[in-house]
């Protein structure tokens, strides 16, 4: 490691402070405006959205950071314009809440608890930076606490039962309230009971290493704030697990987890880097290759930046000074596989590879130099114009054979859907808002969930993929079997980025997205002539194999 270490730690806010301006972009700055402090630019300058979302205010936070503390060219240090609309961000999500303290995400009425527990953390902690304890604003988090000691929500996404705890943890910081700190407990209690012994922590039907570094992050927050020690026994076996999936080149994670997410919070890691030498190798090697070479994951809409953007001021905050003592890309050749998960990973001397079972075969292969090969699996055109695929999460069989290195996946083909609003069903919908949804919003989450994430409208074609990895190549077999009564293709690829469930954070940018996809035109005139097809190849792992030179 040449740089030094004041020049490491600076990348995380170098990297911050080129989306400051953005944010004061998305802000209304007018002061006589009725949404002063209104961070959804949609609404209240576009004007193309009848609601307010209420997770843009978790915006509040970086701008209260940028106040605060005197990052290297930090020009806003200390500004007190930044402050001023730091608290008119939360004085804006108190306003915009109901009643019961809520607000909603994606509908009207909807009581989103992801928007909830991330704004209310972002606001709380505006309000401790910031020491502006104004009545108002301790009446608003007190209701939030509340409605969150009684409610939850369906689905089970752990990072939100963790940000819930340090939410919450915050409102007892404020007010004093023991109920809230008891409440914090509970939501703790839930994430503990959703850790897998394997380390990975659940996000609806399995292991999402992406999301997994969120849940790190605000665990570990939480833990600086309590010193619980029970935490470090949830933290200690999650970054073992996350090692596994930080990349050679600093990419991490993809569409091999259970919600496609290249989710990368690097804040729980400096955090928990005294303590665990994995999570200083992996936040070193985020610095050293992830941030200058480009390699990390761009989630850059508006409506998602604000979620690494104060992880990265917090890192660097809390950077730790225990750094690695021997890099990532120092680790021996291995095999592991995670059952429960259903995730395989192997390194070799040529390539490091991780491959999802659990979703009937995805595939990421990368080298230090960049991605080498990407796919997410089979996904075709019948001739009566259904797409099926083969990357839902489902209850494959699973043969996993350690000693020859052979892993594969067999199961049913899946029909993908792909809903997309219109100006008469949105008319319907917002009228199920304000009337069914308006007093079952969980419900109404429940039914959505089912249509566009979880459900799973299998079909009667069947497919096995066989995977067989060799010391400098990864020989991959693909078969397929229509039914006599059905159509045949009309075209079949493996997709390098394909996904078909709805995740906000999915579908972003990473250099192994611009991996081609491969089509598959043996296996699809077999299919149709004779029934079954299968169609086999290599994926050669060489100096000369495609590397990162090769993709934008």
């Amino acid at each position: 490691m040449t740089d030094t270490l004041d020049q490491l730690r600076r990348r995380y806010t170098d990297e911050a402070l080129l989306y400051v301006p953005r944010l004061f972009q998305m802000v209304d700055r007018n002061r006589y405006s009725p949404t002063y402090g209104c961070f959804d630019r949609s609404y209240w300058h576009y004007r193309t959205m009848d609601f307010p979302c209420g997770m843009y205010q978790e915006f509040t936070l970086p701008l209260a950071l940028l106040y605060k503390y005197p990052f290297p060219d930090n020009q806003f240090y200390g500004l007190e314009r930044v402050r001023e609309l730091a608290l008119a961000g939360v004085d804006y999500a108190r306003r915009s809440s109901h009643r019961d303290g809520t607000c909603d995400d994606y509908f009207p009425y909807e009581r989103a608890l992801g928007a909830l527990v991330f704004s209310l953390y972002a606001c709380t902690e505006t309000v401790l930076l910031l020491d502006d304890k104004r009545p108002e604003f301790l009446e608003f988090f007190a209701r939030r606490g509340q409605w969150l000691e009684k409610h939850n929500e369906t689905g089970r996404l752990t990072n939100h039962q963790a940000f819930a705890a340090l939410a919450l943890y915050n409102v007892y910081l404020l007010t004093g309230d023991e109920r809230f700190r008891r409440t914090s407990q509970k939501y703790v209690d839930i994430v503990r009971s959703w850790q897998s012994d394997e380390g990975w922590f659940q996000e609806y039907e399995g292991a999402d290493p992406g999301y997994h570094t969120c849940t790190i992050a605000f665990l570990a927050k939480l833990w600086k704030k309590s010193q619980d020690e029970s935490l470090l026994k949830l933290l200690n076996p999650a970054v073992d697990f996350a090692w596994y999936f930080m990349h050679p080149d600093g990419s991490y994670a993809g569409e091999y987890g259970s919600r496609n997410t290249y989710h990368f919070y690097p804040h729980g890691f400096e955090v928990m880097a005294p303590m665990n030498p994995r999570a200083a190798q992996i936040a070193d090697h985020f610095l050293l290759y992830a941030l200058p070479k480009r390699t990390r994951y761009y989630n850059d809409d508006d409506r998602m930046c604000a979620h690494y953007l104060y992880d990265w001021m917090q890192a660097w905050i809390d950077f730790s000074p225990v750094r690695s003592v021997e890099p990532l890309n120092a680790r021996e050749p291995f095999q592991k596989y995670f059952e429960k998960a259903r995730l395989y990973v192997e390194k070799t001397p040529h390539y490091y590879a991780v491959l999802s079972l659990a979703k009937g075969g995805v595939l990421k292969v990368t080298t230090e130099k960049g991605p080498i090969y990407s796919d997410t699996g089979i996904i075709g055109r019948t001739l009566d114009g259904k797409v099926l695929v083969s990357h839902l999460v489902d209850d494959y069989e699973c043969r996993v054979d350690m000693k020859n290195h052979t892993l594969a996946a067999r199961g049913r083909l899946c029909r993908r859907r792909a809903k997309l609003p219109t100006p008469y069903t949105q008319i319907i919908f917002r009228l199920i808002n304000l009337t069914i949804g308006r007093f079952a919003p969980n419900l109404l989450r429940f039914l959505l969930q089912k249509i566009l994430i979880t459900g799973k409208p299998r079909t009667d074609y069947a497919f096995e993929r066989i995977f067989e990895f060799l010391p400098d190549r990864i020989k991959i077999t693909n078969r397929v079997i229509r039914p006599a009564a059905r159509a045949g293709f009309a075209s079949c690829h493996l997709g390098s980025d394909a996904t078909s469930i709805y995740v906000a954070n999915s579908n972003v940018y990473q250099r192994s997205v611009l991996l081609p996809w491969r089509g598959l035109p043996q296996l699809v005139r077999e299919v149709n002539e004779r029934g079954a097809g299968e169609e086999s190849f290599e994926v050669v792992c060489s100096e000369n194999s495609l590397s990162q030179e090769q993709i934008p």
